[in-house]
């Protein structure tokens, strides 16, 4: 069965003692290299994009296994063993600011491999905004790392947080299971499902894709007067050419304020409407759309055209954490740094 891939984590802050981070190295390195001979770049790559296989890598090296760590500990220990061993895969990204730095990181490795920098730099952000604005539930990316190999292929790990719940998801993507960027493209999906989440990218939201395109080809003002007027329908009320039910709506009007403001980017939607945006990538792209303008249109979509996204959580294979740190594998424990001091390498 196909392990399809978001993880949700609990958010932990701190940093990993410099002696357990040297041994996570050693151990990732030793990992790395025998998947690259046993298995090829390609292989590593897959395995990277499977969230069950990453967490194990995590467990197996010694971090947390509960944590949102789990995620930019081990990716930034992986990223750093591959900037310094030619395994043919290199990694650009990181948390935070670093996230920011994936563009020129992403030159630098194009110019290494002999590869196409514009590809990898527009996929990078198209993936971001996939998981920010295509797929909602409140929360925000925070950590993005973009690995690549000499053939270029590539995967993503990139992990969002919401404090509200204080938890973080974890997104995986491989370029080989990419058939479209926005109709199912995870890798794979396991983790905690929420009640629900705004899923434009679902499968059954085709039809959605299809009329939002129609709605962006209209004039700015007159999609900004109909996002006034689902505005006054959620305050109560009821329009002459479509008498609707307070009960019935006021679960979905809940949900979008939930996820957020409805406020509309009217430059966004001039531009689109400008470039003649042939299809939903190309919308997402667009400078300015952002999950605000996203969350106006759809409820527009929804109230006025009855044309609907998804709203079930893309989230198929629990997972079960603890507040239990983990720092053995198996049998094999770590050296306690109570009886050895201070770990050399």
């Amino acid at each position: 069965m196909m392990r399809r891939g978001i993880a949700e984590l609990p958010l932990h802050g701190g940093h990993v003692p410099r002696w357990l981070a040297l041994r996570m190295k050693r151990l990732a390195e030793l990992v790395l290299k025998l998947l690259v001979d046993e298995y090829g770049t390609q292989g590593v790559l897959e395995r990277l994009a499977d969230p069950v296989w990453f967490q194990a890598l995590n467990n197996l090296i010694g971090m947390d296994w509960d944590s949102s760590g789990s995620t930019t500990v081990t990716a930034g220990i992986i990223k750093e063993v591959l900037s310094r061993e030619e395994l043919g895969i290199k990694a650009a990204g990181g948390k935070g600011a670093k996230s920011r730095q994936t563009p020129e990181e992403l030159k630098k490795i194009s110019e290494i491999y002999e590869l196409n920098p514009n590809d990898y730099i527009k996929t990078s952000k198209f993936v971001a905004k996939v998981d920010t604005v295509a797929l909602q539930n409140g929360y925000q990316l925070y950590h993005h790392v973009f690995f690549v190999d000499e053939e270029g292929r590539w995967a993503v790990v990139q992990q969002g947080m919401n404090p509200s719940v204080k938890l973080a998801r974890r997104y995986h993507w491989f370029s080989e299971k990419v058939e479209s960027f926005t109709l199912e493209p995870h890798k794979g999906i396991s983790g905690i499902k929420s009640e629900y989440a705004l899923n434009t990218i679902a499968k059954e939201a085709k039809e959605y894709q299809k009329t939002l395109l129609d709605l962006i080809g209209e004039s700015p003002a007159k999609i900004e007067r109909e996002v006034k007027s689902v505005e006054a329908i959620t305050r109560g009320y009821v329009p002459f050419y479509k008498p609707y039910e307070k009960r019935k709506i006021l679960p979905l009007v809940e949900r979008y304020q939930s996820l957020g403001k409805l406020e509309l980017n009217k430059r966004a939607l001039e531009l689109a409407r400008e470039l003649s945006v042939k299809n939903y990538d190309e919308l997402l792209l667009i400078k300015g759309l952002g999950p605000s303008t996203l969350r106006a249109l759809s409820l527009v979509l929804e109230l006025i055209y009855d044309v609907h996204p998804s709203w079930k959580d893309p989230v198929t294979h629990p997972l079960i954490h603890s507040s239990s740190p983990m720092l053995s594998v198996g049998r094999i424990k770590y050296p306690s740094p109570l009886k050895e001091g201070l770990m050399t390498t």
